[in-house]
Protein backbone atom coordinates (compact mmCIF):
# COMPACT_ATOMS: atom_id res chain seq x y z
CA UNK A 1 0.00 0.00 0.00
CA UNK A 2 1.21 3.62 -0.87
CA UNK A 3 1.60 5.29 2.43
CA UNK A 4 0.70 8.58 0.87
CA UNK A 5 -2.89 7.13 1.04
CA UNK A 6 -2.74 5.59 4.63
CA UNK A 7 -3.28 7.98 7.14
CA UNK A 8 -4.43 5.94 9.93
CA UNK A 9 -2.42 6.18 13.50
CA UNK A 10 -2.92 5.89 17.44
CA UNK A 11 -3.76 8.12 19.69
CA UNK A 12 -0.44 7.67 21.44
CA UNK A 13 0.98 9.18 18.16
CA UNK A 14 -0.93 12.12 17.75
CA UNK A 15 -0.61 12.72 21.29
CA UNK A 16 2.20 15.33 20.43
CA UNK A 17 0.79 17.35 18.57
CA UNK A 18 -1.30 18.99 21.24
CA UNK A 19 0.12 21.57 23.65
CA UNK A 20 0.06 23.69 26.41
CA UNK A 21 -1.28 27.58 24.68
CA UNK A 22 -2.73 25.83 21.38
CA UNK A 23 -5.72 26.77 19.56
CA UNK A 24 -8.12 23.47 19.56
CA UNK A 25 -11.12 23.64 17.12
CA UNK A 26 -13.92 20.33 17.70
CA UNK A 27 -16.59 18.94 16.32
CA UNK A 28 -19.96 18.27 18.05
CA UNK A 29 -22.88 19.69 19.53
CA UNK A 30 -24.00 19.27 22.90
CA UNK A 31 -21.57 16.51 22.97
CA UNK A 32 -22.83 14.63 19.96
CA UNK A 33 -20.35 14.56 16.99
CA UNK A 34 -17.61 15.41 19.34
CA UNK A 35 -14.63 12.52 19.32
CA UNK A 36 -14.40 10.66 22.85
CA UNK A 37 -11.25 9.18 22.61
CA UNK A 38 -9.15 12.23 20.93
CA UNK A 39 -10.54 14.57 24.22
CA UNK A 40 -10.09 11.71 26.67
CA UNK A 41 -6.28 11.70 25.18
CA UNK A 42 -5.86 15.58 25.32
CA UNK A 43 -7.45 15.43 29.07
CA UNK A 44 -5.17 12.25 30.29
CA UNK A 45 -2.12 14.68 28.45
CA UNK A 46 -2.74 17.28 30.95
CA UNK A 47 -2.57 19.84 27.88
CA UNK A 48 -4.16 23.23 29.59
CA UNK A 49 -4.79 27.13 28.55
CA UNK A 50 -6.27 26.19 25.52
CA UNK A 51 -8.30 28.03 23.37
CA UNK A 52 -11.21 25.88 22.44
CA UNK A 53 -13.58 26.46 19.13
CA UNK A 54 -16.53 24.96 18.71
CA UNK A 55 -20.78 25.09 19.25
CA UNK A 56 -21.19 25.15 22.40
CA UNK A 57 -19.23 23.42 25.56
CA UNK A 58 -20.79 20.31 25.83
CA UNK A 59 -21.97 18.93 29.35
CA UNK A 60 -19.76 18.89 32.76
CA UNK A 61 -18.67 15.32 31.65
CA UNK A 62 -19.67 14.45 28.08
CA UNK A 63 -18.12 15.67 25.17
CA UNK A 64 -15.36 18.77 25.08
CA UNK A 65 -16.90 19.33 28.82
CA UNK A 66 -14.78 17.27 29.96
CA UNK A 67 -11.50 19.69 28.92
CA UNK A 68 -13.70 22.76 30.34
CA UNK A 69 -14.71 21.18 33.92
CA UNK A 70 -10.95 20.28 34.24
CA UNK A 71 -9.70 23.91 33.79
CA UNK A 72 -7.67 23.13 30.63
CA UNK A 73 -9.16 26.18 28.76
CA UNK A 74 -8.28 29.35 28.86
CA UNK A 75 -10.77 30.48 26.28
CA UNK A 76 -13.81 29.17 24.44
CA UNK A 77 -15.38 30.60 21.58
CA UNK A 78 -18.39 29.21 21.11
CA UNK A 79 -22.28 30.07 20.63
CA UNK A 80 -23.28 28.92 23.95
CA UNK A 81 -22.25 27.63 27.05
CA UNK A 82 -25.96 27.05 29.13
CA UNK A 83 -25.58 23.06 28.92
CA UNK A 84 -22.26 22.85 30.99
CA UNK A 85 -22.71 24.96 34.56
CA UNK A 86 -19.12 24.71 35.39
CA UNK A 87 -18.53 26.37 32.29
CA UNK A 88 -20.43 29.57 33.56
CA UNK A 89 -19.23 29.29 37.09
CA UNK A 90 -15.43 29.55 35.46
CA UNK A 91 -16.52 32.59 33.36
CA UNK A 92 -18.26 34.09 36.36
CA UNK A 93 -15.25 33.72 38.12
CA UNK A 94 -12.97 35.37 35.35
CA UNK A 95 -10.98 31.80 35.08
CA UNK A 96 -12.68 31.11 31.52
CA UNK A 97 -13.07 33.73 28.57
CA UNK A 98 -15.63 33.06 26.54
CA UNK A 99 -16.38 34.90 23.58
CA UNK A 100 -20.14 34.41 21.85
CA UNK A 101 -20.85 34.28 18.53
CA UNK A 102 -24.04 33.24 17.43
CA UNK A 103 -24.56 29.78 15.95
CA UNK A 104 -24.90 30.77 12.06
CA UNK A 105 -22.00 32.91 12.35
CA UNK A 106 -20.20 30.86 14.35
CA UNK A 107 -20.81 28.26 11.51
CA UNK A 108 -19.74 30.70 8.85
CA UNK A 109 -16.68 31.90 10.22
CA UNK A 110 -15.21 28.61 10.63
CA UNK A 111 -16.45 27.55 7.27
CA UNK A 112 -14.66 31.22 6.18
CA UNK A 113 -11.53 30.15 7.62
CA UNK A 114 -11.64 26.71 6.15
CA UNK A 115 -12.23 28.32 2.53
CA UNK A 116 -9.29 30.70 3.19
CA UNK A 117 -12.05 33.42 3.24
CA UNK A 118 -10.61 36.55 5.94
CA UNK A 119 -14.15 36.71 7.61
CA UNK A 120 -18.20 37.64 6.69
CA UNK A 121 -20.32 40.84 6.52
CA UNK A 122 -23.18 39.91 9.26
CA UNK A 123 -26.23 42.08 10.35
CA UNK A 124 -26.83 40.16 13.40
CA UNK A 125 -25.74 41.74 16.99
CA UNK A 126 -25.02 45.19 15.38
CA UNK A 127 -27.40 46.71 18.37
CA UNK A 128 -25.94 43.79 20.64
CA UNK A 129 -23.11 44.95 22.98
CA UNK A 130 -22.42 41.63 23.99
CA UNK A 131 -22.13 40.33 19.92
CA UNK A 132 -20.46 43.10 18.69
CA UNK A 133 -17.82 44.13 21.04
CA UNK A 134 -14.30 45.09 19.97
CA UNK A 135 -15.57 43.87 15.94
CA UNK A 136 -15.12 46.61 13.47
CA UNK A 137 -18.29 47.58 11.41
CA UNK A 138 -18.98 48.68 7.47
CA UNK A 139 -21.50 50.41 6.18
CA UNK A 140 -22.75 49.08 2.75
CA UNK A 141 -25.63 51.27 1.14
CA UNK A 142 -26.90 52.66 4.55
CA UNK A 143 -26.85 49.39 6.21
CA UNK A 144 -24.16 48.74 9.40
CA UNK A 145 -22.86 45.29 9.13
CA UNK A 146 -20.11 43.35 11.43
CA UNK A 147 -17.53 41.92 10.24
CA UNK A 148 -16.85 38.94 11.79
CA UNK A 149 -13.64 37.35 11.22
CA UNK A 150 -12.58 33.67 10.28
CA UNK A 151 -11.71 31.05 12.82
CA UNK A 152 -8.56 28.60 12.40
CA UNK A 153 -7.24 26.59 14.67
CA UNK A 154 -3.92 24.20 14.74
CA UNK A 155 -5.19 21.09 15.43
CA UNK A 156 -9.25 20.34 14.28
CA UNK A 157 -10.65 17.19 16.13
CA UNK A 158 -13.91 15.52 14.59
CA UNK A 159 -15.79 12.67 14.91
CA UNK A 160 -16.86 9.71 11.91
CA UNK A 161 -19.34 7.49 11.65
CA UNK A 162 -17.01 5.59 9.05
CA UNK A 163 -13.69 6.77 7.04
CA UNK A 164 -11.42 5.11 4.51
CA UNK A 165 -7.90 5.01 4.86
CA UNK A 166 -7.14 8.11 3.04
CA UNK A 167 -9.46 10.00 5.23
CA UNK A 168 -12.66 10.32 2.82
CA UNK A 169 -15.35 10.35 5.81
CA UNK A 170 -19.45 9.58 6.36
CA UNK A 171 -20.69 10.69 9.33
CA UNK A 172 -23.57 9.28 11.33
CA UNK A 173 -27.19 11.90 10.91
CA UNK A 174 -27.33 14.81 13.36
CA UNK A 175 -23.96 13.59 14.78
CA UNK A 176 -22.76 15.49 11.39
CA UNK A 177 -23.28 18.65 12.30
CA UNK A 178 -20.28 21.07 12.60
CA UNK A 179 -17.43 18.34 12.02
CA UNK A 180 -17.39 19.07 8.36
CA UNK A 181 -16.81 22.78 8.89
CA UNK A 182 -14.31 21.89 11.46
CA UNK A 183 -12.48 19.43 9.30
CA UNK A 184 -11.46 22.43 7.19
CA UNK A 185 -10.49 24.78 9.34
CA UNK A 186 -7.76 23.43 11.25
CA UNK A 187 -3.94 23.61 10.04
CA UNK A 188 -3.51 19.77 10.68
CA UNK A 189 -7.08 17.39 11.18
CA UNK A 190 -7.50 14.26 13.50
CA UNK A 191 -10.66 12.23 12.70
CA UNK A 192 -11.99 9.95 15.05
CA UNK A 193 -13.75 7.29 13.51
CA UNK A 194 -16.36 4.31 14.02
CA UNK A 195 -15.38 2.24 11.63
CA UNK A 196 -12.40 1.96 8.86
CA UNK A 197 -12.37 0.48 5.97
CA UNK A 198 -10.41 0.29 2.77
CA UNK A 199 -9.83 3.04 0.01
CA UNK A 200 -12.23 2.55 -2.50
CA UNK A 201 -14.69 0.64 -0.25
CA UNK A 202 -16.93 3.93 0.60
CA UNK A 203 -19.96 4.80 -1.83
CA UNK A 204 -18.82 8.09 -3.10
CA UNK A 205 -22.14 9.72 -3.43
CA UNK A 206 -22.20 9.41 0.53
CA UNK A 207 -18.96 10.94 1.23
CA UNK A 208 -19.37 14.56 3.03
CA UNK A 209 -15.61 15.02 4.62
CA UNK A 210 -13.10 14.77 1.54
CA UNK A 211 -9.61 13.11 2.33
CA UNK A 212 -8.00 15.87 1.22
CA UNK A 213 -9.11 17.82 5.03
CA UNK A 214 -7.64 15.11 6.99
CA UNK A 215 -4.03 14.35 8.29
CA UNK A 216 -4.74 11.98 10.52
CA UNK A 217 -7.36 9.07 11.24
CA UNK A 218 -7.48 7.18 14.80
CA UNK A 219 -9.66 4.09 15.38
CA UNK A 220 -12.50 4.81 17.97
CA UNK A 221 -12.32 2.20 21.08
CA UNK A 222 -13.38 -1.24 19.52
CA UNK A 223 -12.00 -0.66 15.76
CA UNK A 224 -10.13 -3.36 13.99
CA UNK A 225 -7.43 -1.32 12.22
CA UNK A 226 -5.21 -3.73 12.00
CA UNK A 227 -5.00 -4.15 8.74
CA UNK A 228 -3.69 -1.00 7.71
CA UNK A 229 -0.35 -1.72 8.05
CA UNK A 230 -0.25 -4.93 6.02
Amino acid sequence: MDNQFNKITTLNQVLHLFHDGMTLMFGGFGGVGSPPGLISGILDKGVKHLTLIGNDTGFPDIGIGKLVSNGSADKVIASHIGSNPIAGRLMHEGKLEVEFSPQGILAERIRAGGVGLPGVLSDIGTDNEIVSKNKPMVDINGKKYLIETALTAQVSIIYAKKADEYGNLIYDKSARNTNPLVAMAGQITIAEAEEIVRLGELNPEEIITPGVFVDYIIPSKGVNWKWAWE
